[in-house]
């Protein structure tokens, strides 16, 4: 049995620098090391935390430490797929470290099965340095969503960039990916003391977004790569100091067995499961039976298991209220840039979640909304699970008012007044919504670039009375989508409709909490009132 597995080596053509040394990537450590790796995580969390829109925009902040000595290096646009490329290989670049990476893969990045890693590449110095800007933008050229799409539980001949790693803190850290196996990536760049995993992500229009890892990344199996992923550790070998640099040598990356934070936790859960489906499989923390997400959240916390409703509420909407005002600019581009005003194409896209068309896949939004529907389906299936803890009395729930469907209904509506979404409607009013106003509209609002402004946002009334130009032709293509609408889980296909989201009406129907009964003498109650 192996040890390791040895990586394919391809040395990129034309690569060699001759340029300034400011581009010049010399390799001086054969691996990275605690500090290297607690290094890249603090430059993730500086670009997480500084706002920054688009990977341009990142490189340019000054949260970059490095970004003087960039050059021209700073015009470079990326998707999900290659945000944490760039990431990983800048850093790696700026500090003298080894990088390889996956060069191809046999597959797609849908199907029913993982996809087979058919290459892999690296920096290689053959005496003169390597140009990192050019070895970068090839790599880049190199890597999209399917090559996430990995089987988690197997080595395979040719290794894989990511392992699973446990769900503990410090496992989970700044620079960890997260893979959604709809074909969208993440990359965390800070775990709170609450355990909450805040991750930053790129889209097709190459702006990036922050939101709070949740349902929105739906579950999948680990044949299929889904799930929080680390990189895999490295070693350059058989490389020999020429002064400046290590020359010359192959990558040689640790086999499952060797990595200490390897586990299968997130897949096969923390209780027995035979039948191995994800779906079934079950999590505790201390003998306390939880969710998925929320096992993830009390392990990263390192055990906080308890929950202030009213906070969590604000919390939730804060996360989806930024999650709205990125689709709100993705919306205004498509409008922005007149796609809204041209003929609908004869037909839909064969996927309408990956799509050849220039077009459809740089202003369409159904992932976006996909992701936007499970995030409020979440929320809501979340609050009705710790409205159910407080009427059992459990004490992991931290209330010590009198009233709180009260408080409740108070937080839900400032914050939904407080996160309001205003577009320009097409006769250029204009309107605005209410985070209450989207629950009502969410099914309806309409991932096509084709369409009007109005059915992007859900107004679908078509009786005269709204400004919507959209003629018969492209209302038929929206009738037609109505069921893509409610899909909340495209893998699984799971649908959801406006019951699933209503969050006040769930509020409102909170039944009064029976009378504390004491099962044994000397019987507290865990919490007041």
């Amino acid at each position: 049995m192996r040890a390791l597995v040895l990586a394919l080596m391809l040395i990129l053509p034309g690569v060699a620098a001759q340029a300034a040394p400011s581009v010049t990537w010399r390799v001086t450590k054969d691996h990275w090391d605690e500090n290297d790796e607690r290094g890249y995580s603090a430059f993730v969390t500086a670009i997480g935390r500084s706002g920054c829109s688009s990977s341009q925009s990142c490189l340019r902040d000054p949260a970059n430490p490095y970004r003087g000595s960039d050059q021209a290096f700073l015009d470079i646009d990326v998707d999900c797929a290659k945000l944490p490329y760039l990431l990983r290989a800048y850093y790696a670049w700026k500090n003298g470290l080894p990088f390889s990476w996956v060069s191809g893969v046999a597959g797609s990045r849908f199907g029913g099965t993982s996809n087979r890693i058919a290459g892999r590449a690296g920096i290689v110095d053959s005496g003169t340095g390597v140009n990192g800007p050019t070895a970068i933008r090839a790599m880049l050229g190199a890597v999209y969503s399917a090559t996430f799409r990995t089987d988690m539980a197997k080595d395979s001949a040719i290794p894989a960039d990511f392992y699973a790693p446990a769900l503990q803190p410090g496992s989970i850290r700044p620079g960890t990916v997260i893979y959604d196996t709809n074909a969208h990536i993440g990359v965390v760049y800070e775990v709170d003391a609450a355990g909450r995993i805040h991750y930053m992500d790129a889209h097709p229009d190459f702006t990036i977004t922050r939101s709070v890892y949740g349902p929105q990344f739906g579950r999948g199996p680990a044949a299929l790569g889904w799930g929080l992923k680390n990189w895999r550790p490295l070693k350059l070998v058989g490389a020999r100091w020429n002064g400046h640099g290590l020359v010359g040598g192959r990558y040689v990356l640790a086999a499952n067995a060797q990595i200490a934070d390897f586990s299968l936790v997130q897949y096969d859960g923390t209780e027995p499961n035979p039948s191995g489906d994800p779906a079934k499989a079950r999590f505790a923390y201390d003998g306390a039976r939880l969710g998925f997400y929320e096992y993830a959240r009390v392990a990263m916390s390192g055990g906080r298991a308890d929950f202030n409703p009213i906070y969590e509420v604000q919390a939730a909407m804060r996360s989806l209220c930024n999650d709205l005002e990125d689709r709100r600019q993705a919306v205004e581009q498509a409008i922005a840039n007149g796609i809204a005003a041209r003929l609908h194409p004869s037909g839909l896209p064969d996927n309408i979640y990956s799509s050849d068309d220039s077009v459809w896949e740089s202003y369409a939004t159904p992932s976006r909304d996909t992701r936007l529907r499970a995030g409020f389906l979440g929320f809501r299936n979340e609050l009705a699970r710790m409205i159910q803890l407080w009427l059992n009395r459990d004490p992991r729930i931290v209330y010590d008012g009198t009233d709180l469907k009260g408080d409740l209904l108070m937080a839900y509506d400032g914050m939904s007044a407080r996160c309001v979404t205003t577009y320009l409607s097409s006769d250029k009013r204009p309107v605005s919504l209410t985070f209450d106003d989207v629950t009502r509209r969410l099914f309806a609002l309409s991932f096509d670039p084709y369409n009007c402004v109005e059915l992007r946002w859900g107004d679908d009334r078509n009786d005269g009375s709204g400004a919507c130009p959209d003629q018969a032709g492209k209302r038929r293509y929206y009738a037609m989508q109505e069921r893509q609408r409610h899909v909340v889980d495209r893998d699984s296909g799971a649908l959801a409709g406006p019951r699933d989201v209503d969050i006040r009406g769930l509020i409102l129907a909170m039944p009064a909490r029976p009378p504390f009964v004491q099962r044994y003498p000397g019987e507290r109650q865990s919490r007041l009132p």
